[in-house]
């Protein structure tokens, strides 16, 4: 009677573990999918050295003695999107745009600005699927969300 109930019981436990084995692997499998698929859809992304390399080498840049680049804050935003009615909001209220330079890219109409914010993501190594807006590239640091974009400008601007 015990052998009964063992048997189809370990065949049970077994058939079991290899579902969920395959299950994982599938759904790692469809996870890179989607990377490559992200990565292919942004064809002219560049390695972070390419990036550094022409970020030195750009007329538009300029450089201290130190090579630390100034002026090279850029703060990508998205129309409609809430959070950077938020910072724009605070920036305009503080009058941000007159105590600090930086450029203002919006990336949900231009894939050109899209493309370059990836590539700053990926200088700060944020996986593809974590990029969001609003999102500020100080020249060296990426910061992402309302609060710490909103930090930023205080600490900058000594508010």
């Amino acid at each position: 009677m015990k052998n009964k109930i063992i048997i189809p019981t370990i065949l049970f436990i077994c058939v079991l573990f290899v579902s969920f084995f395959i299950f994982v692997k599938e759904k790692n499998k469809q996870t890179s999918e989607n990377n490559n698929l992200t990565i292919s859809e942004n064809e002219n992304v560049k390695t972070p050295e390419e990036i550094i390399q022409e970020n030195n080498n750009s007329e538009g840049n300029i450089i201290e003695q130190n090579s630390k680049p100034i002026n090279n804050i850029i703060l990508f935003y998205g129309d409609g999107c809430p959070h950077c009615k938020i910072v724009d909001q605070y920036i305009g209220e503080n009058k941000i745009r007159n105590k600090l330079t930086f450029a203002e890219k919006e990336i949900y109409s231009s894939k050109e600005n899209t493309n370059l914010l990836i590539e700053k993501a990926t200088i700060c190594k944020i996986p593809n699927n974590m990029i969001g807006v609003p999102f500020l590239w100080d020249g060296v640091k990426c910061y992402m969300g309302d609060e710490d974009i909103i930090n930023f400008f205080k600490l900058k601007t000594n508010e």
